[in-house]
């Protein structure tokens, strides 16, 4: 159970109510969806499925794989990659990580600038993981660097926030608000030094979740002015 609270790296007061938030239910949709077609194709449609769409690794050098990227046309599976994934679970965390961050972050930034982010960052997450995984071919699917960098553009747009969150205390629960960059802090840290360890710790592309939360905070820094300015036409200045 999970409750946030905002502080916008804008402030402005509300004059009335923002608009309606389609980008995130949209890509929450996609993701859900194509798992459930891609889970009902039989085994070998569906391994041809993840060869096909995800992002292919292993090359003989960066500047080689770079060329096959482009010769090839598989820079289209930067972004196709992004709405396959193994399992119900690896599905299931980046739904709840989408909601978490992505409805706050696309309230401020717009649909339109949150589908940049999500679609560009999860392209360059697995642009990233293409170089930095060597060795025979494998596919990166996912949306996880995708969610990394919403994860990502929301620190860098609400670096005053807290999350709530409920901790186990004996027998009673108890509702604390920690701020988010303590917490995104955590996670980003995790995140290197699971990249260290590697396969050590499960087939977990971890170079993704760093290059796509490195692109949104990158990406929201950028857009700070025209967001801004976004905020203040929506509200009437």
């Amino acid at each position: 159970m999970v409750a946030i609270v905002s502080d916008m790296f804008v402030q402005l007061p509300v004059r009335r109510r923002g608009g309606l938030r389609w980008a995130t239910p949209l890509v929450f949709a996609a993701l859900w969806l194509a798992y459930l077609w891609a889970g009902t194709r039989p085994e070998p449609e569906h391994r041809a499925l993840l060869q096909g769409w995800g992002a292919l690794t292993g090359g003989a050098d960066a500047a080689d794989t770079f060329r096959a990227l482009w010769a090839d046309g598989r820079w289209v599976q930067l972004f196709t990659a992004l709405f396959l994934h193994a399992d119900w679970a690896h599905l299931l965390g980046n739904l709840v990580f989408l909601l978490i961050f992505g409805l706050p972050a696309e309230r401020t930034m717009g649909p339109w600038r949150f589908l940049a982010l999500f679609l560009l960052g999860g392209a360059v997450a697995n642009l990233a993981t293409v170089f930095t995984i060597g060795g025979p071919e494998r596919s990166v699917i996912g949306a996880s660097g995708a969610v990394s960098a919403v994860i990502g553009a929301y620190l860098a747009l609400f670096p005053g926030a807290k999350l709530g969150v409920v901790l186990p205390l004996g027998l009673f629960l108890e509702f604390i608000r920690v701020p988010a960059s303590l917490l995104i802090g955590i996670w980003a840290a995790l995140q290197v030094g699971f990249a260290y360890i590697g396969p050590a710790f499960g087939a977990v592309a971890w170079s993704a979740h760093i290059a796509g939360f490195l692109f949104g905070v990158l990406f929201a820094i950028a857009a700070r002015a025209s967001i801004a300015r976004r905020l203040r036409r929506s509200r009437g200045y």
